[in-house]
């Protein structure tokens, strides 16, 4: 009888080796690809496991393929992934203190789990793409992005999801929206030193898995910024391009001490000449977070960054004229050419020079309540100040852009011999004299706004930004959660032009201000750093004031819930929210100050959201979701108060935005797909835009209220097919259009004695929705080629690309459909040496290896059989900009 039990228990035993299979892999740092020894590799829900040996290697028998492992370490982020025999490299993250709160806080979506469409960045991707390219640009390979470095001014790129522009794509820093809170805009240059401080970039394209009531008709882009680091160590860096690009950078983190308390921090300092001519940029970035892990319930975590900039720009005007044909044929100015710069006192100096400082700061509290219940508290505080210049005045009756005078043989502006005149010098060097300046004894030489003589002002934006969110989750019962949370924001924002550069003036005459209709300004406030923020406008007997002077006020409540269903294969929500936004506005020029209208009562407008989604694991390979919700959502400040005063628009409504789609994901050791196809209407949507009309073509500015329809396929893959390589490719194919021809409403902004109501039909129904492309092919691999020096190559190609339209456009014969074309980017990091303290890497980028030409984007549209010279328009007979050609950097970065 016992030789039978042996012989019954050595069988079992038998067959459960025989039927137990190995899985083999090796846990790697992510950053520097070196093994992490002493790792946790574990089958999910059990207490079976193993560690991994001297350089990362590990082995583990499991019962089948269709289990989970968790694989952690000390200092590092815990992933969790399915099986397979050989697993290859996993890499894993570097952890910081409430990294993984912030991404709670954020709603950061997980593969096979969160049922939206997403593609993550991690920060050594970042930090290998980024290079000297604008931070929008490294999601450009991501399915229904396109970007673009607009007028190629820095910071100066726009970034679109599946036709969404930035207003209507949701910005998040750590879970805190940075969309203006009256235009919806993210000012880039605002975020120069993002790309520096980001532990990762999620997109969640469609309404998201965001459970705030935010305005991701796109999607949205959720940035998670580098906590306090649990490693201790820093670095520094040199990085050098093309056109003097230059940047330094340091960082250190003090890793967890025994305290419980843990910093890091980082500076840069970024400089350069600039890829189009006339653009010089200046720019520091910072930033700062510091942790308190109090016990094992609490931490309070305080984050601070900035990046006081100021730039030179190209920007497109519909005054200036200048086509792409002038770019591309005359051999004087060349598709870098900018009209509006020249040199002043030997230095370069332009019409258009951005100056702007948006620190913000975050304060956030993570209490543990229980196992089973958790309570994250995000405050947070933003203090905008700067601004953007510009021309005001004009000569002979000419503006300052069309007299030919003006600007030397090479197209520059001759800002010297400007100032030389304007200060009724008889040795200006123009040819034939302009008018002279106005004079008044008291002030010397003047200008008005319709008067000869040219000043530099500076229109400017100053904010105050506060806020709170909220979020309390419980697990109800094993399967499921409970989220809710409060999200209360307000905003303060102060518009008004300043005096800049008198250009050799002694004063400027503002006459536009009820309360002080003559007022002779004397004093400049130059755009230069430590001078962002000043009280000119609004002390002494002249303040530095003119053209308006106005405040914008925002409010914001917004309530959330989630309730959320969780099992090994199923996982669905449905999540609510709802928010009440009001709006006030004080005008300070327009109406005296003895009028009560100067100030307007708040507007409060309700909105809110219905989400629903639900994500199948058919095992653990194959996974199928679908997705669909409502958003409604107030109108931007401009709808509600309109023609640039205090008048209340009586009929806006909210935009209606309704979303659906459906997804397939394939998930395995060598081989990931996405798939995923959408549609979404967004109806009620509000545009203004001025053109010239009436007898005198004086400015209309007028209203529309349009619908149109974004519906497409998007594919993204990712491959490891053999050993050290990586293949990875997307596919984007959309269907954006306008649903119908659109009448708008017109006032005359240049008149308030002109009452006429003017009528502009757009002629749109059918038509392409422009500023990004709807056909987007991607294919990019990086290969380790020896040890330690990896190179990337991406090619990605766009097609069915269409102009913008502006009001006065005839669109009889539709928008323009500008030429499709590819790029290719080449990129290489070699680690130069490396042991524990201490490791050397050399990086570098070529964007654009090609140098292809080709149009980026375009703002009109002309047609027709003769252009005045008897030819038809071709599309080099409209106005737009083309992108950069070839541009390159290396950087040497030391860490230890």
């Amino acid at each position: 009888m016992r030789k039978l039990v042996l012989s019954l228990i050595l069988t079992c035993i038998s067959l459960s080796v025989l039927l137990a299979q190995t899985v083999t892999g090796k846990v790697v740092d992510s950053d520097t690809g070196e093994g992490l020894p002493g790792a946790t590799v574990s089958i999910k829900g059990t207490s079976e496991g193993t560690v991994t040996d001297v350089d990362g290697s590990f082995s583990l028998n499991v019962s089948g393929m269709d289990v989970e492992l968790e694989i952690s370490f000390v200092g590092f982020q815990t992933i969790t992934l399915p099986a397979s025999a050989d697993l290859g490299s996993v890499r894993l993250d570097a952890a910081s203190v409430g990294l993984e709160e912030v991404m709670v806080m954020a709603s950061y979506a997980q593969d096979r789990k969160t049922p939206v469409a997403v593609s993550t960045l991690r920060a050594k991707q970042i930090e290998e793409r980024v290079g000297n390219q604008e931070f929008p640009e490294v999601l450009r390979y991501t399915p229904s992005i396109y970007a673009t470095k607009q007028g190629g001014g820095f910071g100066d790129a726009r970034i679109n999801v599946r036709g969404f522009d930035q207003r209507n794509t949701a910005v998040m820093i750590n879970g805190i929206p940075v969309n203006d809170m009256e235009n919806g805009w993210v000012y880039w240059s605002n975020w120069a030193g993002l790309a520096d401080v980001s532990s990762g970039i999620q997109v969640q394209r469609g309404l998201s898995a965001s459970k705030l009531a935010v305005s991701s008709v796109g999607g949205t882009i959720n940035i998670i910024t580098k906590a306090a680091d649990l490693k201790k160590g820093g670095s520094a860096y040199i990085s050098m391009g093309n056109d003097a690009y230059q940047k330094y950078g340091v960082s250190y983190n003090t890793g967890l001490l025994s305290s419980g308390w843990a910093a890091s921090v980082q500076a840069t300092r970024t400089q350069g000449d600039g890829y189009i001519d006339g653009t010089q940029f200046s720019a520091w970035s910072y930033f700062a977070s510091i942790s308190k892990t109090i016990n094992d319930q609490h931490t309070v975590v305080l984050t601070g960054l900035g990046a006081p900039q100021w730039h030179h720009q190209r920007l497109w005007s519909r005054f200036d004229d200048i086509t792409l044909d002038d770019y591309k044929n005359d051999p004087d100015r060349g598709t870098k050419y900018n009209d509006l710069w020249g040199t002043l006192d030997g230095d370069e100096f332009s019409w258009r020079r951005n100056f702007y400082h948006k620190p913000k700061f975050f304060l956030n509290h993570y209490f543990d309540i229980s196992d089973n219940a958790r309570l994250n508290t995000s405050a947070y505080f933003s203090l905008g100040n700067g601004g953007g210049t510009g021309p005001r005045g004009r000569g002979a009756g000419f503006r300052f852009d069309s007299h030919p005078q003006w600007r030397n043989a090479d197209g520059t502006v001759r800002w010297d011999d400007i100032v030389t005149w304007q200060s009724n010098s008889p040795n200006s060097g123009f040819e034939t004299e302009f008018d002279t300046t106005s004079f008044d004894p008291a002030v010397g030489n003047y200008t008005t706004s319709s008067g000869d003589g040219l000043i530099r002002r500076a229109s400017m934006n100053f904010h105050t930004w506060t806020g709170i969110l909220s979020t309390f989750d419980t697990d109800l019962t094993e399967n499921l959660n409970l989220t809710v949370g409060f999200d209360g924001r307000y905003y303060k924002g102060e518009h008004f032009r300043r005096v800049e550069n008198l250009l050799g003036l002694d004063a400027y005459e503002s006459r536009s201000n009820d309360n002080q209709p003559s007022n002779f300004i004397t004093q400049e406030d130059a755009a230069d750093f430590g001078n962002f923020r000043t009280d000119t406008y609004k002390s002494g007997s002249n303040p530095n004031v003119l053209n308006y002077w106005n405040d914008g006020l925002v409010s914001w409540f917004g309530l959330f819930t989630q309730l959320e269903y969780s099992t090994n294969n199923l996982s669905a929500f449905v999540a609510l929210s709802g928010s009440n936004q009001g709006y006030k506005r004080i005008d300070y020029f327009n109406y005296l100050d003895s009028d009560p209208e100067q100030e307007t009562d708040w507007e409060r407008i309700n909105g809110g959201t219905v989400k629903a989604g639900a994500n199948y694991n058919i095992n653990a390979n194959h996974n199928i979701y679908a997705y669909g919700g409502y958003l409604s959502r107030q109108p931007l400040f401009d709808a509600v108060y309109v023609n640039f005063q205090n008048d209340l628009n009586e009929d806006y409504e909210n935009e209606n935005i309704t979303s659906f789609e459906i997804g397939y994901g394939y998930t395995s050791r060598f081989l990931n797909i996405k798939l995923n196809l959408y549609s979404t209407n967004w109806g009620n949507r509000f545009v203004d835009q001025s053109q010239p009309d009436g007898p005198n073509q004086q400015d209309v500015l007028y209203s529309y209220v349009i619908d149109q329809t974004h519906q497409g396929v998007e594919v993204e893959v990712f491959a490891n097919p053999i050993d050290k390589l990586e293949v990875r490719g997307m596919l984007t194919l959309g269907n954006w259009r306008y649903t119908d021809d659109f009448t708008g409403t017109g006032a005359n902004t240049d008149s308030t004695a002109d009452q006429t109501v003017y009528t502009s039909t757009l002629e749109l129904k059918d038509e392409k929705i422009g500023d990004a492309a709807q056909t987007a092919i991607s294919l990019g691999a990086s290969y380790e080629a020896i040890d330690g020096l990896f190179i990337n190559l991406d090619y990605i190609y766009y097609d069915n690309l269409f102009a913008q339209w502006s009001a006065g456009d005839d669109l009889s014969e539709g928008v323009w459909q500008i030429p499709s074309y590819s790029l290719l980017d080449l990129g290489f990091s070699y680690n130069v040496f490396s042991n524990d303290n201490l490791r050397v890497q050399l990086r570098g980028n070529v964007n654009n290896v090609l140098d292809e030409e080709y149009i980026s984007e375009m703002f009109t549209n002309n047609h027709g059989p003769d252009r005045g010279d008897g030819l038809p328009y071709t599309i080099y007979d409209n106005e737009g900009y083309f992108g950069f050609g070839r541009t390159w950097n290396a950087t040497v970065k030391v860490s230890f």
